[in-house]
């Protein structure tokens, strides 16, 4: 089995301690995160040989960073030394009727500065079987979505099957260019495709009557939202759409849906009480999607091994997934109880 690689900005995370406001404590807790990174230290976990690529800055602060994603066994080797600064983000964890907000600081980070030519996509992707971006990192900048395209173009020419986790962020499309404008492109070259359902409506103008807020979800427009996706993208092979039920800050139903060119199937469902951090569920599921799709030819399997990756998370403080795959097997195969393991 080849590298799997991702590629995208890995950032300082500060979060405010326990379910604290911004500053009510004079602390902040330190850590990193990111999408794409979260994808790849998650895959690593399961065994696989995971790589990840980005820019940051040559300073103490991004070598901290480098060595706690080498540290499970993420190949770094490709990450590229530029710009003055990494970004930042900040984020305050709800509770109860009060939600989570997070705060960007990445303006001018070293990869909003990259652009196209500055990385060796003939490295990169030397014995590599799959590539993984999202919609954030095109949503830096302008320099960034083209390098982002050029990426998976570079993907498709190497013969690397390209899966891309649509996550729009309206708080970073500023640069003048809408998510649809620059995603309907890099989708083109997309085999297997994650979302939610705010994803597909946001990144790439796919829409069905569609309720986020009704607090139980009509499984039947979902499966006519990725049958849109499908429909709209010929060369997409699969889509896996997440499926939240939030009714508070710390209670969420949790299940997902994909469809391939044969059909449509549902997950199994979880009731996820007491939420530690949700931050980085989405990139837990499509870590699981993409590994699931490696361990199983039964889609099906392969979409609950994601689901159940991605409850787990719920429970893990920090933007990585901990998890190993004998773990999310011990969930899907239905022991759910929580009790201590002696």
């Amino acid at each position: 089995m080849g590298k799997f690689v991702s590629f995208g900005e890995i950032m300082l995370r500060l979060k405010s301690p326990g379910h604290e406001r911004f500053f009510q404590s004079p602390s902040l807790e330190a850590t990193f995160g990111g999408g794409e990174s979260n994808v790849a230290v998650a895959l690593a976990n399961y065994g696989f040989d995971a790589a990840f690529v980005t820019a940051l800055p040559d300073n103490d602060i991004a070598e901290a960073c480098v060595r706690e994603v080498r540290s499970f066994g993420v190949d770094v080797g490709e990450i590229r030394r530029s710009g003055d600064r990494m970004g930042i983000y900040f984020l305050e964890c709800g509770a109860n009727q009060r939600p989570s907000k997070v705060v960007y600081d990445r303006a001018g980070s070293a990869i909003a500065e990259c652009g196209p030519g500055d990385f060796d996509w003939t490295s990169v992707f030397d014995g590599a079987e799959w590539f993984h971006i999202t919609g954030i990192t095109p949503a830096l900048s302008q320099s960034a979505a083209d390098l982002s395209i050029e990426a998976c173009r570079a993907a498709k020419d190497a013969g690397v099957t390209v899966s891309c986790d649509f996550n729009y962020r309206g708080k970073l499309w500023k640069y003048g260019k809408s998510a649809p404008e620059v995603m309907r492109e890099l989708v083109g070259y997309v085999d297997v495709g994650i979302a939610n359902e705010e994803d597909c409506q946001k990144s790439l103008g796919v829409s069905v009557d569609v309720d986020v807020h009704a607090g139980e979800l009509d499984t039947v427009k979902y499966e006519a939202l990725s049958a849109k996706v499908l429909e709209s993208y010929p060369d997409m092979s699969i889509i896996g759409i997440t499926l939240r039920e939030s009714r508070s800050a710390d209670t969420n139903g949790w299940s997902a849906c994909m469809r391939d060119r044969d059909g449509f199937e549902l997950s199994r469902r979880y009731e996820i009480a007491d939420i530690v951090d949700r931050v980085g569920g989405g990139d837990s599921f499509a870590s699981g999607f993409i590994a699931g799709l490696q361990f199983y030819e039964d889609r099906r399997q392969s979409l609950d091994f994601a689901v159940a990756a991605s409850c787990l998370k719920h429970s893990i403080p920090g933007d990585f997934n901990r998890v190993s795959a004998a773990e999310v097997r011990k969930l899907m195969g239905g022991d759910a109880s929580g009790r201590v393991q002696r």
